[in-house]
């Protein structure tokens, strides 16, 4: 899942209105954020294989590191405990570790079965939402569509910079989902680690937007807003 990803970071504003839309992307693409590290290390790899799915050519056969349900535990516990280190609130530290949870139960739904229980474990769980192209663009546009809506119920404009900011990275996130379904598979893991960097880009790109915006309680003179 891609755009499914965000579509929750989106949609967590309203459950935390004073956690940046940056914060809220990177918990919600956490695990996903690293792992293109981890690839590049050589701790955890992935094979082009087109015909894999239908949906994606990559055949994720080892990444237990990143995306065993163990450990996606473990990184939702650590980034609760760095915000709750920064911020002081737990309610929003809890909220942030359900947030990187969820996007294991997210790539339960969509993958095949090759998301690995524990690291090292034999047993690998997966829907396989991705063998239908119908069934992934319904479920994954139709979430990321409802977290855009539920954003835009918290979050307002400050300025023209804050309203065309926001609606200039929901028309990129779906061009690149829409690219992913329809370009050549990539030449291999390294290409397929250098775009999983890339995606690092967004996440200042959001906290940018959140400078330009206000929550809808605020009055739009307010100096207030969500954290930086």
């Amino acid at each position: 899942m891609f755009i499914g990803h965000y579509a929750v970071g989106f949609a967590a504003k309203r459950a935390a209105p004073q956690v940046s839309l940056g914060t809220l992307f990177l918990a919600a693409q956490f695990l996903d954020l690293l792992w293109p590290i981890f690839l590049l290390l050589g701790l955890e790899h992935v094979r082009v294989d087109p015909g894999n799915t239908v949906f994606t050519p990559l055949d994720f056969y080892d990444y237990p590191l990143t995306h065993s349900l163990l450990g996606a535990m473990g990184w939702s516990l650590a980034f609760a405990g760095a915000y709750l280190a920064v911020r002081r609130s737990s309610r929003n530290a809890l909220l942030l570790a359900a947030v990187v949870l969820s996007h294991w139960v997210l790539d339960f739904v969509t993958h095949r079965p090759d998301l690995p229980l524990t690291p090292g474990g034999g047993t690998k769980v997966g829907l396989g939402l991705w063998n239908s192209l119908a069934g992934t663009v319904t479920v994954e546009g139709a979430l990321f569509v409802l977290g855009v809506v539920l954003y835009t119920r918290v979050s307002g404009p400050r300025d023209t910079t804050g309203r065309y900011s926001l609606w200039s990275l929901v028309a990129l996130l779906t061009v690149i989902w829409v690219a992913g379904m329809v370009a050549p598979p990539p030449p291999g893991p390294i290409a397929v680690a250098g775009a999983g960097l890339g995606l690092w880009l967004l996440i200042p790109w959001a906290y940018w937007i959140e400078r330009h915006r206000r929550l809808l309680a605020e009055q739009p003179a307010s100096g207030g807003g969500p954290e930086q």
